[in-house]
């Protein structure tokens, strides 16, 4: 889904900006850090866009740091209590956490790439059973109780705070709660 050159998650993934700190001097290119410098200077940080980084990581002009929302600290987060993590506050505008790290996974040398691998799956894993549960909770509770509009702010906010991947299990989950609820009252 990541790698797919029309889709837009894929875009979202690769528009997400990392620090890259240049090697060497590369003249004429100042533009690249948005400054009004004429040239990069060695050892300079500059923010680049993931679909840009590639072609200057790979030139061996510069090297990345892990993106925050794959540091450390976000790791230990993630072991502590998967679920109390907004993974969409990690990555701004669209929430492709799981998708940025999974473009950062291509650009890491084979022992990263496989920590942070683990990483993403492992949080998947803990926080998929938390979204199906959740999603089935508020679809019946939006159509059993009166009190619709105050569920669907609560179920809003839960959403809000999920990566794309899971907002997309999370309505499949209470699609299929709806569904299999009209389908009993039917039967």
């Amino acid at each position: 889904m990541y790698n797919d050159y029309f889709s837009v998650d894929s875009i979202l993934a690769e528009n997400q900006k990392i620090q890259c700190t240049f090697k060497h001097k590369i003249p004429d290119m100042g533009h690249l850090g948005g400054g009004s410098d004429r040239d990069i200077a060695e050892l300079q940080k500059v923010q680049l866009p993931v679909w840009l980084a590639y072609t200057v990581l790979y030139s061996q002009w510069a090297e990345f740091n892990i993106p925050m929302p794959f540091n450390q600290k976000v790791r230990n987060a993630l072991q502590a209590d998967a679920c109390s993590v907004r993974l969409s506050n990690l990555v701004g505008a669209g929430g492709t956490w799981y998708g940025f790290g999974k473009t950062i996974m291509d650009i890491m040398d084979d022992e990263k790439a496989a920590g942070l691998s683990q990483t993403l799956s492992s949080a998947f894993r803990l926080r998929v059973l938390e979204i199906i549960d959740q999603a089935h909770h508020f679809a019946t509770l939006g159509s059993a109780s009166g009190s619709g509009h105050k569920t669907h702010d609560v179920a809003q906010v839960f959403r809000e705070g999920l990566d794309v991947t899971e907002r997309e299990v999370f309505a499949l989950a209470q699609e299929s709660a709806r569904k299999t609820k009209r389908w009993n009252e039917n039967h």
